[in-house]
């Protein structure tokens, strides 16, 4: 039977007195797919990302994520998933004096409190162990003790993808995450990064204006288009030509 980490049923949600940004959104992921979510500016792709993770409640709805209901959590247990998530955003979000070892091992503040998983030199040896792995993954162990602001802008992005990482998450959820890139820098991490969840086995739903990214890496398309999911099939199945009527 197939599990199911992600569902959401009756999605809603508004800002003040501004129109939805979205109404009554239905979908489901399974668990190790990896699914793009697109669409124009301002339909609402992130503030769904946002919603998925707990980050903010919808305003009708109901969310479930990796088998718990969010709006059944307390504080604890929202810690508690949050640490079996992760998070790749547009931007890197590294500490600039730090070191790329120090910044990886940030990644474990959503289980562990406290300075010893702030600063490398202070960090568990398990902690600086794991740290060490993740950038092996994504080919940076040789630039551990560089300080993160010394780093190209692909080197950041996969600070960032072994810090998402380096806590084994099952869900992770990416926004744009080659945006801030130039072209051959962007495939470059792209192509990385999904090398990795799919080995991982990791589900992901990850956002992306690129259309050829969101159909050579997706395995099903979720398109918003005026506040609903207009889309929402195998990517072998949607032609780029659908996919452009979504910007239209």
């Amino acid at each position: 039977m197939q599990v199911i980490d992600l569902q959401a049923n009756g999605l809603c949600k508004r800002f003040g007195k501004a129109a939805p940004v979205f109404l009554g959104l239905d979908f489901s992921i399974r668990q190790g797919d990896c699914v793009a979510l697109v669409g124009a500016n301002g339909t609402g792709k992130s503030t769904l990302l946002r919603c998925c993770l707990g980050l903010i409640a919808p305003d009708a709805g109901r969310i479930s994520l990796l088998g718990m209901t969010m709006a059944d959590l307390g504080p604890a247990a929202r810690r508690d998933l949050r640490a079996r998530t992760g998070l790749v955003g547009q931007k890197h979000n590294l500490v600039p004096r730090l070191s790329v070892l120090s910044n990886v091992i940030h990644g474990f503040l959503g289980r562990h409190s406290g300075p010893r998983y702030w600063v490398h030199s202070l960090a568990p040896a398990w902690a600086r162990a794991a740290a060490m792995t993740a950038l092996e993954k994504v080919g940076l162990a040789d630039l551990a003790l560089r300080r993160a602001d010394q780093l190209s802008g692909g080197q950041s992005q996969r600070v960032a993808i072994a810090r998402a990482l380096v806590c084994n998450p099952r869900f992770l959820v990416a926004d744009e995450p080659c945006a801030s890139l130039d072209p051959q820098a962007g495939e470059e991490v792209m192509a990385l990064f999904m090398t990795l969840v799919k080995r991982e086995g990791v589900t992901v739903l990850f956002t992306s204006h690129n259309v050829q990214h969101a159909l050579s890496y997706g395995d099903r398309i979720l398109g918003l288009q005026g506040g609903r999911i207009a889309i929402d099939a195998p990517s072998a199945d949607v032609t780029p030509l659908e996919m452009a009527k979504l910007y239209g």
